[in-house]
């Protein structure tokens, strides 16, 4: 079994940092997964990016011949008289300007229709992006074992991977294509500056190195408090699902338990709040010191580009590209750095996706699988089985053996915790036993394709998914692989008891339940198990599997219910795990589980007769010492 790492507060710094770094092998996996969901708009967005890099270059090269020429248009008496005459312009003196005028017109221009074109490209990439890595995300939540979700860690892990990183893969791809496009606009500015001096660009690289150390330094801060509260984050969730969630609103109005849970979330959203806005308001101050660094360095600069340009060493025009270029490098590289942090940070929350993606199920099919049979001719038997859940020292199962002949109805009785529904798990292939097998017609299911298996099996679990769907919908799922067959889903519905209760709503099987969406009809909890047992019942599976069938049922929908279900399973497997004395007596034979173990078997009267457990159980509850 794969163990989800929790990042406790035991792992030492160095621990910590290495776990961070760690994650840094992502970018290339990450690349890869943008290439293979974008396509061709992905080049499209890149060739965007470059023209966009350098456009500011383009822009600040053309400044000197702007500006001088304007300087000495000017000079030249192209303005006749003052302000105060209304002077004319001589308009002809400006055509030698008017290509370079032309050209910072068109690179503006252009600068803002692509601005729109990427705007259009990030939607695109967004979207397709975001919905791939939803997809992945689902997909793995569908094929790794069912134990993953009994283990509280795995809840976190998915929660980082779900609630955090569902966009960090176009977060990701925006972080690249900003470093992109300020990386050639600062190669660029760089080309431009070096003839004025070397020593420029290497200070414009001085003044922002506080930046990057402010950016690294709480990219790594921000990451470790982050995946230190995540368990914390989901139990403020949890807390929110309990005030707004159907599920709890009657409770909460009986008990009076709002104000409890409020006041509970309240609590730890404000130490979960204190402890983002301390972080914040450091960063900020942080932040405010590297900007006053920066702009004493560009400060210096300029003063000694206007020294220059006062002993006419340089004209205006040079003084307005030194500082329009200055100015750009010094943001881009802000940008630059800001993209890098950024992209670290994504890259770290990347490595919680990848660890979610990268989960792998323990119960596979075998190499060469044995096909499983389409009808049970000897039975199902446990033999010397013992089994712990993962994580707990508990055995649920010891040395257990059981035997259930082809076409037996069986019922399995037993208190809370006596293994009954380990057994439901282990025939489903969820689990495989520790020590021991168990067999179908003799063959370990160990041997068999673990979906093929469970098409060969219909269960009702304990608690049954309640699908906001129609009913016909709601039965249809038992079985998608069958054809849509209104008559089979009346017959399953009638065989579950539930067609009297499709009988009184209004569109029938075409009624919508639930109350996630209009329009939207709730069950009663009885009606909701029927009609669970009629999805149950529409697969038509050589094994029935029941857990609690009844136990939402009144006396008299269970009545009618077990007068049916003889006709139904006859030459079928059905195992009941139930609690109920009324289900169970409709079994050929009766288990009785206590520790792990079967301690006795029999019909409803021949356990009677023996006095056993079953016995005393029954007395208790009946008050009576006969069968029914």
């Amino acid at each position: 079994m794969n163990r989800v790492e929790t990042g406790g507060s035991s792992r030492t710094w160095g621990q910590r940092w290495q776990a961070a770094v760690g994650q840094l092998p992502h970018l290339p996996r990450a690349l890869r997964l943008i290439r293979r969901a974008a396509g061709w708009h992905l080049y499209l967005w890149i060739g965007v990016l470059v023209v966009q890099g350098l456009l500011p270059a383009a822009t600040v090269s053309l400044l000197p011949r702007v500006v001088d020429g304007l300087v000495a248009v000017v000079g030249g008496g192209a303005v006749h008289g003052g302000p105060a005459s209304g002077g004319a312009v001589d308009w002809l003196l400006l055509r030698p300007l008017a290509p370079s005028l032309l050209a910072l017109a068109l690179l503006i221009l252009g600068g803002e229709l692509l601005a729109i074109v990427a705007k259009w490209l990030r939607t695109v990439l967004g979207e397709t992006v975001g919905d791939h890595i939803s997809e992945r995300i689902q997909e793995r939540a569908c094929d790794i074992d069912y134990a993953f979700y009994e283990q509280p860690e795995f809840y976190d892990q998915m929660h980082r991977a779900r609630w955090q990183t569902r966009h960090r893969p176009v977060a990701l791809l925006e972080q690249a294509g900003g470093l992109l496009q300020q990386g050639l606009t600062l190669l660029a500015m760089v080309a431009v500056l070096l003839p004025y001096g070397i020593w420029l660009p290497l200070a414009l690289l001085l003044s922002i190195l506080p930046t990057l150390w402010v950016v690294v330094s709480f990219t790594l801060r921000q990451y470790r408090w982050s995946y230190g509260v995540a368990d914390q984050e989901r139990l403020a969730l949890y807390y929110d699902w309990l005030m707004s969630s159907p599920e709890g609103a009657a409770e909460l109005r009986l008990f009076g338990l709002g104000d409890h849970f409020r006041a509970l979330y309240g609590r730890l959203r404000a130490v979960l709040r204190g402890q983002r806005l301390d972080f914040s308001r450091r960063e900020c101050l942080a932040e405010v010191g590297a900007l006053l660094f920066a702009l004493v360095m560009l400060g210096g600069a300029l003063l000694w580009m206007l020294g220059r340009l006062l002993r006419g060493v340089i004209s205006l025009g040079d003084l307005a590209l030194f500082y329009q270029a200055l100015n750009l490098s010094q943001r881009g590289l802000r940008s630059l750095f800001s993209h890098l942090g950024e992209m670290y940070r994504t890259l770290l929350t990347l490595g919680d996706l990848f660890a979610y993606l990268d989960l792998e199920p323990q119960v596979v099919a075998p190499e060469a699988p044995l096909p499983v049979p389409s009808t049970v001719q000897q039975g199902i038997a446990f033999r010397g089985v013992s089994f712990a859940y993962p994580d707990s020292s508990r055995q649920a199962l010891t040395d257990f053996d059981l035997e259930i002949p082809a076409g037996q109805t069986v019922a399995i009785l037993g208190a809370n915790g006596a293994g009954k529904s380990t057994l439901i798990k282990l025939l489903c292939r969820f689990y495989d036993p520790d020590t021991g097998s168990v067999t179908i017609d003799g063959v370990d299911l160990r041997q068999l394709d673990p979906q093929v298996l469970r098409e060969r099996l219909t269960v009702l679990f304990q608690q049954p998914v309640q699908y906001s769907a129609t009913v016909r919908q709601n039965i249809a799922l038992g079985d998608l692989q069958r054809p849509d067959d209104d008559q089979a889903i009346a017959t399953a519905s009638q065989q579950a008891g539930a067609d009297d209760i499709v009988g009184r709503l209004d569109a029938g099987y075409g009624t919508v339940l639930g109350k996630w969406f209009p329009d939207g009809t709730e069950l009663s909890g009885g009606e909701w198990q029927r009609l669970a047992l009629a999805r149950a019942f529409y697969r038509q599976a050589p094994i029935i599997l029941l857990d609690e069938p009844t136990s939402a049922m009144d006396a008299w929908a269970e009545a009618d219910w077990l007068g049916r279900f003889k006709a139904l399973a006859q030459g079928r497997i059905a195992i009941f795990i139930t609690h109920r004395f009324t289900t169970a007596v409709q079994a050929d034979i009766i288990h009785v589980m206590d520790g792990g173990r079967i301690v006795e078997s029999g019909s409803h009267h021949e356990l009677l007769e023996r006095g056993g457990p079953y016995a005393t159980a029954w007395r208790q509850q009946t008050g009576v010492d006969g069968g029914p």
